[in-house]
Parts: C-alpha cells; sequence; structure tokens
C-alpha cells in the first residue's frame, strides 16, 4: 500500500433543495462546516479551490462573490478548475501541488449546484421540464436532435445493446440496486421510495434506451472537504481518510471515432496511475463509488475496471452483484441516480463517509471498508459523445 501522504481530514454537505439560495453561498456553508468537522478555524485555512462543471455542464466561470471572500477565509490562493463530472478528482490533482510545496498547509475544496431550483423557476416560468442547457459551438446541436445530456449519451448505450446484446432490464438492474442503496441512506432524495424492475420498465422513455429511470437527479447542494498532509494530520479532530492515487484518462487519448470506443470509457490509464501510486490491485477495492449519470456508465465501467469482462455487465449487475449484499458494492449512497447529483463529489462525501467508519453510513455502512475507489468523468470535446475524461481516486484508512 502507498504510503500515507495527504489526507481529507473535514467534510461538509448541503444536500436538498435549497430554494433561494446561490451556487455561492451553498459551497461557502459547505466550505464552514467541512472546517469546522476538520476541528480547524478559518486562519488555518491557507487555500480554497472553487470546483465547477464547466467544459462539459453549460455552465460559465465566474469569481464574483467567491465563497472564500464570503466566508472571510485568509487565503493565499483560490481557483476554479471546471471538467464536467470529475469536479474532485481534478480539485484534488491540482491541490496537491500547493500542499507538496508547502504553499499550504490546509486547503479547503467547494463545488455547488442549484439545478433543482432552476428548473422550478424555468416551470414556473415557462412550463418547461428538465436540464437548463447551454448550447456550445462546435456541438452538432438542432441539426441533429443533441440537445440535452441524454441526447449525446444514450447512443452509446444503445451500441453496447447491439454488440452484446445488453438488455433494457440489465440497465434497470442497476437502478434498482442503487435505489436500494438509497432506501438505507437518509439523506437521499429517493429515501422511502424503493423501486422495482417493473417501476424502471414502465417509466417513460426519453430518449431510447434510456427509460427515465435510468437517469439521474437534478439537485441542489454542495459539497466541501479539507486536505492537508500527513504531518498536519494530528492538528485534526476526525480520522483522516487517505488519497492513496489519482489518475486520469481522456477520450482523445485514442481515435474517439473507432466503434470499439463506442462502448467504453477512458479508464485504462486513470486506472493505471491511480492504482499504481496506491500499490493496489482490484481485489483490494471495498466498494466503488462510480459516476453514474446514466445507468450504462456503471456498466461501462464494471468492465473498464475489471470485475466483467467486456460485454459481460449486463449479465453481471443482473446476478446482483452490485447491490447491498452483493459482492462489489457500487455507489452505496444511492449515486447520482438515487442520492444526489453533484458530480463526484457525491461519490467522494460517500467515500469519506464509509472509510471514516464511526457511524454516519448505519445500515449502509460497508463493514470493515479500507479502500474505496472514487470515479468522475464528463466534460465531453466532441459530440456526440459521453466519455470524455475519466478521473480515478483511491480513498484508504489507517
Amino acid at each position: 500500500m502507498a504510503d500515507h501522504k495527504y489526507a481529507v481530514v473535514g467534510l461538509g454537505v448541503v444536500a436538498g433543495p435549497q430554494p433561494g439560495r446561490t451556487v455561492r453561498v451553498l459551497e461557502a456553508e459547505a466550505a464552514r462546516l467541512a472546517i469546522e468537522d476538520a476541528g480547524l478555524e478559518r486562519k488555518d485555512i491557507h487555500g480554497a479551490v472553487q470546483m465547477r462543471r464547466s467544459a462539459g455542464g453549460g455552465d460559465r466561470a465566474s469569481f464574483a462573490d467567491a465563497f472564500p471572500r464570503m466566508l472571510g477565509l485568509p487565503v493565499r490562493f483560490f481557483y476554479s478548475i471546471a471538467r464536467g463530472g470529475s469536479q474532485a478528482g481534478l480539485g484534488i490533482g491540482t491541490a496537491l501541488s500547493f500542499l507538496d510545496r508547502g504553499i499550504a498547509d490546509y486547503i479547503v475544496l467547494s463545488g455547488g449546484v442549484t439545478d433543482w431550483s432552476n428548473v422550478q423557476r424555468a416551470r414556473e416560468r415557462s412550463g418547461v421540464r428538465g436540464m437548463q442547457h447551454a448550447e456550445r459551438e462546435g456541438y452538432w446541436g438542432r441539426a441533429v436532435g443533441d440537445l440535452r445530456a441524454p441526447s449525446h449519451h444514450s447512443w452509446m448505450a444503445s451500441r453496447h445493446m447491439a454488440v452484446y446484446g445488453t438488455t433494457s432490464r440489465q440497465l434497470g438492474a442497476i437502478a434498482v440496486q442503487t435505489r436500494a442503496w438509497a432506501n438505507l441512506n437518509p439523506e437521499a432524495k429517493m429515501y422511502g421510495r424503493p423501486m422495482t424492475i417493473e417501476d424502471h420498465q414502465n417509466s417513460p422513455f426519453v430518449v431510447e434506451p434510456y427509460h427515465l429511470l435510468d437517469i439521474c437527479l437534478l439537485s441542489d447542494g454542495a459539497v466541501s472537504f479539507v486536505i492537508t498532509t500527513a504531518e498536519h494530520v494530528r492538528n485534526t479532530k476526525r480520522k483522516p481518510v487517505w488519497i492513496l492515487g489519482v489518475g486520469f484518462g481522456e477520450v482523445m487519448d485514442e481515435l474517439w471515432w473507432k466503434k470499439e470506443n463506442f462502448t467504453s470509457m477512458a479508464v485504462k490509464t486513470a486506472k493505471e496511475q491511480a492504482f499504481g501510486q496506491a500499490g493496489i490491485t482490484l481485489k483490494d477495492v471495498d466498494a466503488a463509488q462510480m459516476y453514474d449519470c446514466f445507468t450504462a456508465e456503471v456498466l461501462f465501467q464494471l468492465e473498464g475496471y475489471g470485475w466483467c469482462g467486456k460485454g459481460e455487465g449486463g449479465p453481471y449487475v443482473e446476478e446482483g452483484h452490485i447491490g447491498p449484499g452483493g459482492d462489489t458494492p457500487v455507489n452505496t449512497s444511492g449515486g447520482l441516480l438515487s442520492c444526489y447529483h453533484l458530480g463526484d463529489l457525491t461519490h467522494l462525501a460517500e467515500a469519506v463517509r464509509q472509510l471514516r467508519a464511526d457511524g454516519e453510513c448505519g445500515e449502509r455502512q460497508i463493514k470493515d471498508a479500507k479502500v474505496m475507489l472514487v470515479t468522475g468523468h464528463g466534460g465531453e470535446v466532441v459530440s456526440p459523445g459521453m466519455c470524455s475524461i475519466h478521473s480515478t481516486l483511491v480513498m484508504g484508512k489507517d
């Protein structure tokens, strides 16, 4: 196992509808909670990172009312980093260099969204349903119907079905097992709302082959965390969760238009880098917190990381491996499909809670968990296409 050099020592989560609150307010509140959770004071925080979804999420960067200013943090540096749903991966990857060079002892990272509230306002004004999505230069857009995320994600799921015989019920098995985890998590939006495979199959198609219940939630909220070095862990009050490995992959690494790339994600280099730094193999991973904006993403990652062979993901999930009681626990919070959607920040928060193992996870606690996988992806650079950047984080405990 890798040396323990860097750790998450504080976590702040703001979940659920937040009407009337801005993204910066949510980021500031989550950061306040994370600093408090770590047992630190504002004066201890030397740097801050804002994690956004830009370059793939349809939003635009802005430094107005930056959360460190709102909290009065005496930081030496602040910047935003953005790339689809790899917010935690990229945020950690860049922030570690500041720790490594001694520029900061403690860095707070925070990211938030107000998607749910935005949609409610849009519906009130015009009756429009769904996430508001800014069209960007170079996208295929209206001419071929690429208007929303489901339209440029669904065709890769269709390709997997055509090549490997994957079925809608197998995709539904992912949604059902993820919902089962959510029903063990009082913080999840879908807590107390169980799902059957019949519920999945009877939900309306949005873009074939995706039913409504193949698609992630829209959410409000924010997640923040404090990171530091092994030298400074002793000054904090919570059990450290160690950052053992960080890795990245990119669809531009290969010719993306080759048909074999239509049913996979850029896992290979990200896994090799992160697992190599951590000194682990797949057998060491106790649970995976996988980016799951759609059900097929989970399928592709199960195959890409090696839990099953290429094309075998459908039968694998249908056998119940990833839900409660399975041997490959995936998205134990309920994930983006059934808990809340804050990109890979949703998954990092769950990994931290699982590894601290101090009662935070209740019924869904993975017994004796020592290593967690956290993945992110998004930020498409070609369209239509979904599998652009991919990030791998390996998290562990003492």
